[in-house]
């Protein structure tokens, strides 16, 4: 076991109660990837090109640079603070309890959704084989015999990460391997043989214009696919190395995962059959199309790489399942050492796992399977939810650059307080473009986050509780009206809102608008001590494991 100590800063030292610093580079950067390349590789080239033709090739490089610009970010905040659940910290160092308990609970909302959707996207996937088809109804919801599928597989999630980090890191990088060599191999095989360049042009490069590209963003799939470079700033709790491995885990899944959903979605459109969108992209249409990449491989010759791709389809969703399993016991705990959560999501077993936070993502997993319709219908709902978790980050960064700029970064961002606010920016525009429709049920759920960890909050405080959290309202005063008033923007606005405010005339509103909220947010945060000391209560109550 590496010296603690020496590994991490001092005012970070937090391995997570009992949880064991395990996990090397690859380890790290795997979890990463293994997220990344899930169920969204396998759907997200087809929705992308319904949405916004061929054009859509513009939207995953516009996502990519999003991600890349929050990862960043992301890179410096997990090497100064290398904290089991960091995404879900963040905020609280920066702002006290009110925005602590915010942004945790949009962590902890997002990372708990994504593995019951991983697990619809393996059985819609399975439809394809015979014994599967009773497994959903028509419409996409999972009839009795696919719920009891469905149960069984969060179990196995579930129970996989009851083994220890150790064994979730070799499992995961078993299955990431698989998970980046069969899309490069689809991508080139593909394409050896079936590659129509006038794909991108015989009916319009760009046919639905600057809004279908736009939208394509949020709602096809396109950020939701390019999530999941935070899980390992979730473990940073559990690195051997964390200055070092963070930051290049961080950024260097980020690479691997644009690089290949680009490839995808040219190859994707270029080996498609003129008759498959000879009615518009809109109308895009061709056998298996349930089953995008399979579908295609079966339609031009290559039936043996159909059949492997199906088979990929239970194992790439699984694998980010099973990470993101882990990653919501992981948000769950760090709640719990904030004072935000009951104690109990803070204890481990004898191998250094949050049993009880593994054993509520299993429950919440089982209600999520109840009302969710498909896949498709949910990643506008996750990617807000993600988005709305990534944007905590910046704001804190901006206010520990100028409240704490002697803390120790082993990785500093270049440019960075330009590069911080216009992050927020990106990510501010990524959730508006996910729509109204979508963005009113994410309030709906943001509140239901208030009843629930406010109301322990307020029990731990009426109690006395030693770990009652501080609220800090006038450190988040800004926190109502950045919420509120994204909301008013986008139902104002012309993504499924009221179309009173026009397209570019929203994005300099949204624009103008996070800039507000930024600089207030950094203008009213905690003081230097209040931070620091937030901080090494961290300290105090994170003993790491020998």
């Amino acid at each position: 076991m590496v010296n603690v100590d020496h590994a991490v800063p001092r005012a970070t030292k937090d391995s997570g109660g009992g949880l064991r610093r395990d996990v090397g580079l690859i380890g790290l950067m795997w979890a990463s990837v293994g997220s990344i390349i899930g169920s969204g590789w396998l759907y997200g080239a087809e929705k992308a090109v319904v949405v916004a033709g061929p054009a859509a090739i513009i939207s995953w490089v516009i996502g990519a640079i999003a991600i890349v610009l929050l990862a960043l970010v992301h890179a410096e905040l997990g090497g100064m603070f290398p904290v089991a659940g960091g995404t879900a910290r963040y905020p609280h160092y920066a702002f006290g309890g009110l925005a602590g308990m915010s942004f945790g609970w949009f962590s902890w909302l997002q990372a708990a959704t994504v593995a019951p959707i991983e697990v619809e996207a393996m059985i819609g996937y399975a439809g394809h084989w015979q014994w599967a088809q009773g497994l959903q109804h028509t419409d996409g919801t999972l009839t009795t015999t696919g719920l009891v599928t469905a149960v069984a597989l969060m179990a196995v999630f579930v129970g996989v990460n009851f083994f220890g980090v150790r064994a979730l890191a070799h499992t995961n990088s078993a299955a990431t391997w698989w998970k980046i060599a069969v899309p490069l191999g689809a991508i080139f095989i593909i394409a050896a043989s079936n590659f129509h360049a006038s794909n991108f042009t015989s009916e319009g490069f760009a046919p639905f214009g600057a809004k279908g590209i736009l939208g394509a963003i949020s709602s096809s799939g396109i950020i939701f696919a390019l999530l999941g470079f935070e899980q390992a700033i979730q473990l940073a709790g559990e690195s051997r190395n964390p200055k070092r491995d963070l930051p290049r885990a961080t950024l260097g899944s980020v690479a691997i995962g644009a690089v290949i959903y680009v490839l995808l979605q040219v190859v994707f459109i270029a080996a498609l059959p003129h008759t498959s969108f000879a009615h518009g992209w809109a109308k895009l249409d061709f056998p298996g199309i349930s089953g995008p990449w399979a579908g295609l491989a079966t339609l031009v010759g290559l039936g043996w790489l159909g059949w492997v791709l199906y088979v990929d389809a239970i194992i790439s969703p699984g694998g980010t399942g099973l990470i993101y399993t882990t990653a919501t016991s992981r948000v769950s705990y760090g709640l719990a050492k904030n004072g935000y959560a009951p104690k109990a999501f803070a204890k481990t077993d004898s191998r250094g796992v949050p049993w009880f936070g593994l054993l509520m993502s299993f429950v919440t997993g089982v209600v999520c399977f109840l009302p969710f319709p498909s896949w498709q219908e949910l990643v506008g709902f996750i990617t807000s939810a993600s988005v709305l978790m990534y944007a905590g980050a910046p704001l804190a960064y901006g206010v520990f650059a100028d409240r704490l700029p002697h803390l120790e970064r082993p990785y500093r961002l270049p440019a960075g307080k330009f590069v911080s606010p216009l992050s927020f920016v990106v990510a501010n525009l990524i959730i508006y473009w996910s729509g109204w429709d979508t963005l009113w049920r994410l309030g709906f759920a943001i509140v239901l986050g208030y009843v629930l960890l406010g109301g322990y909050a307020w029990y731990a405080t009426s109690k006395g509780l030693p770990d009652a959290p501080r609220m800090n309202f006038k450190s988040a005063q800004w926190l109502p009206g950045y919420l509120l008033g994204l909301g008013a923007i986008s139902w104002l606005g012309s993504f499924g809102g009221q179309g009173d405010i026009p397209l570019w005339w929203d994005i300099l509103v949204v624009a103008v608008f996070s800039l507000v909220i930024y600089y207030w947010a950094r203008a009213t945060a905690s003081r230097p001590e209040e931070i620091e000391r937030s901080i090494d209560e961290v300290v105090v109550t994170d003993a790491p494991a020998h």
